[in-house]
């Protein structure tokens, strides 16, 4: 029988596989779900009868016969507004398609606002997914503090509201890169170094203020000339136009938390005739289009976000297969120069 003539009698069925074959629904059973207790004969001609009638296992039955999804989630507590606007998002999610695709898990993606938490947690527990990613989480978030209890759960960056033992997650050193991004101002003879931080209750952002100020410390300069933005380009044109406006707040220097903010920052330094980096060198985190389109274009702290989701995925899928994997995997980030420096 060829191809096209089994399929011309309607989708192939696991018994057809099974008569072509010459072995049992059993056999033909255990070799679509990886059973080692199968020959190898028997494994080459129900690959050739699957072949040959083009059969596509149903993933339904298979998930109710081993009580497994085959999916994971990749959860985004943020509103859409944001998810589309931040590239960091879709970086991440590369990562994590990319590494699933090697794999027979599929990728469910959850955007859930606050008002949606409740119904995403539902989701995750009721069997539709075999483990969970979660991303960009707050502080003042409890929807997740103990999922983890209940399916293999991976964090892109570190979580926050856990009272007992911290879940997987995966990272860069958020402390030490705005570290050695301000130690770079420092090195280009900044003396008055401000900055524009991230939102405070993040992880990502609560750690890249304390490193911009043991950097300070490190070299006695003062760290009072310090305001706070959401990560976008409004709050950064916000959070500038307050810098400005500060009686004695004087800078020759920012590191501002991410590249989004800077560029916003940039438009205000241009309206006041701020020259960069005559007047003020800046240094931000991010290699993305923002830090490469801006004018002038940012020395940035680049990330290996990509890298991020592609490891997220790596360790849940272990975890998921009983394997022992660290608790915390941070990945190396590296200074990108360009002109605001």
């Amino acid at each position: 029988m060829t191809q096209m003539q089994a399929r011309s009698q309607g989708r192939p069925t696991l018994e057809m596989v099974a008569a072509a074959a010459g072995v049992s629904r059993s056999t033909v059973s255990r070799v679509v779900n990886g059973s080692p207790n199968v020959t190898s004969e028997a494994i080459a001609a129900v690959q050739s009868a699957i072949e040959t009638l083009g059969y596509v296992p149903n993933r339904a039955a298979r998930m109710l016969a081993g009580r497994r999804a085959h999916a994971v989630a990749l959860v985004i507590p943020e509103n859409t507004a944001k998810f589309f606007a931040d590239p960091f998002f879709a970086a991440v999610i590369q990562g994590v398609a990319q590494f699933l695709s090697t794999t027979e898990y599929s990728l469910t993606l959850l955007i859930a606002a606050d008002a949606d938490a409740k119904k995403t947690r539902y989701f995750l527990q009721s069997g539709n997914v075999d483990g969970a990613l979660v991303l960009s989480h707050h502080i003042d978030d409890h929807s997740y503090s103990s999922l983890s209890q209940e399916i293999p759960l991976v964090f892109g960056g570190r979580p926050m509201s856990f009272g007992g033992t911290m879940p997987h997650y995966v990272d860069v050193d958020n402390v030490a890169a705005a570290r050695s991004a301000t130690e770079r101002l420092v090195a280009s003879g900044r003396k008055r170094i401000g900055t524009i931080a991230g939102p405070q209750n993040m992880a990502v952002g609560i750690d890249r203020l304390e490193g911009w100020r043991q950097a300070l410390r490190a070299h006695g300069i003062d760290d009072a000339v310090a305001e706070i933005g959401d990560f976008s380009p409004t709050s950064g044109e916000a959070a500038m136009q307050r810098l400005l406006a500060r009686e004695g707040a004087e800078f020759d220097g920012l590191f501002i938390a991410n590249a989004q903010m800077a560029s916003g920052a940039l438009s205000v330094l241009r309206e006041h005739g701020v020259k960069v980096p005559h007047d003020v060198g800046i240094i931000t985190v991010d290699d993305d289009y923002f830090a490469s389109s801006a004018k002038p274009p940012l020395t940035t702290v680049a990330q290996p976000t990509t890298e991020v989701g592609e490891k997220m995925a790596e360790v849940l899928l272990d975890l998921m297969a009983g394997k022992d994997v660290p608790r915390v995997m941070e990945l190396p980030t590296r200074i990108v120069e360009r002109a605001s420096l």
